[in-house]
């Protein structure tokens, strides 16, 4: 690898969570778990990584195009994107349950959805950890797993104390830039008011771009002024860019301390900004990368 390329393993493919069991507290949650032959449709990336890791997988009979994670959804039927979605897609397959991601629409499929008579459930969306558990206490109540869901719910504040005390042993700040889009013409930078900027601050570093909001093109210009010590950026973003060289030929990417330095940290999209099930995981494995003094034999919790 370049430089010091790095990939956080456990928010991509080779995630600690394996497809058949979530170990917690010593625990193994089932993720095809019998349950009540719900015939669920799920919409949203970190919702539909809930239902999983709460084990009621196999209700599950359809996805949205933004769940990804755990792998087995992939074979799932889509109803495209949560945003855009055709009430006769979704009806087509009869579920008697709908756990929807805050956002969910248009306002008329919604519409439509709802005076046919299917179920609908809210989930709040939100940044951070507190977004997380808030969402697996909804799916859980809703599917009569708050047994599990405490599991899940304890695992993640267990998590957040080990990186509060894992803040305190953090020597420098770095100044860091979350770069994100699809292909040379679609990549932006965030700024404040995003997902990647909350996930920076718990951290422990510094957003590179705090003075702009919301997620920004970027410019040469742009990114000197920021002087990011190290980028993060999702896998499926760098694989559009054509990989670390790729990235490196966007007009002032190699012109900062990140780029000379060639520090990258690669990411799993979801895990990193979807706020779901793999928060605390995605958070201490990316203090770990950007703080090189965390490595040094501090055991997890």
């Amino acid at each position: 690898m370049p430089g010091s390329w790095l990939r956080v393993s456990s928010l991509g493919r080779l995630a600690r969570w394996t497809v058949a069991a979530v170990a917690i507290g010593g625990a193994s949650l089932d993720l095809n778990a019998e349950s009540h032959s719900r015939r669920i449709v799920s919409l949203g990336g970190s919702v539909t990584e809930t239902v999983f890791a709460l084990g009621a997988g196999a209700d599950v009979i359809a996805v949205d195009q933004s769940s990804l994670f755990p792998e087995q959804v992939r074979a799932l039927p889509q109803v495209g994107y949560f945003r855009r979605l055709s009430a006769e897609g979704v009806l087509s397959l009869a579920p008697d349950l709908i756990l929807a991601s805050e956002g969910s629409g248009p306002p008329p499929v919604i519409d439509q959805l709802e005076a046919s008579g299917v179920r609908i459930v809210w989930v709040e969306d939100g940044y951070g950890p507190d977004a997380a558990i808030g969402k697996i206490r909804t799916v859980a109540r809703e599917l009569g797993l708050e047994e599990r869901g405490q599991e899940l719910e304890n695992r993640i504040i267990s998590q957040i104390g080990e990186a509060e005390d894992l803040r305190k042993l953090i020597v420098e700040v770095p100044r860091v830039a979350f770069i994100w889009g699809h292909g040379a013409g679609g990549v932006t930078m965030a700024g404040s008011g995003t997902g990647a900027a909350v996930m920076i601050d718990l951290a422990g570093a510094e957003n590179a771009a705090s003075s702009m909001q919301g997620y920004q093109p970027i410019s040469a210009e742009a990114l000197v002024l920021a002087a990011p010590d190290a980028y993060v950026i999702p896998e499926t973003t760098l694989a559009s860019l054509g990989g670390f060289e790729g990235m490196m030929r966007l007009p002032g990417m190699s012109a900062t301390p990140a780029g000379r330095s060639k520090r990258v940290v690669e990411v799993d999209l979801l895990g990193f900004i979807g706020f779901g099930p793999r928060v605390g995981d995605s958070l201490i494995d990316l203090m770990r990368e950007l703080h090189p003094e965390l490595k040094r034999d501090v055991p997890r919790r």
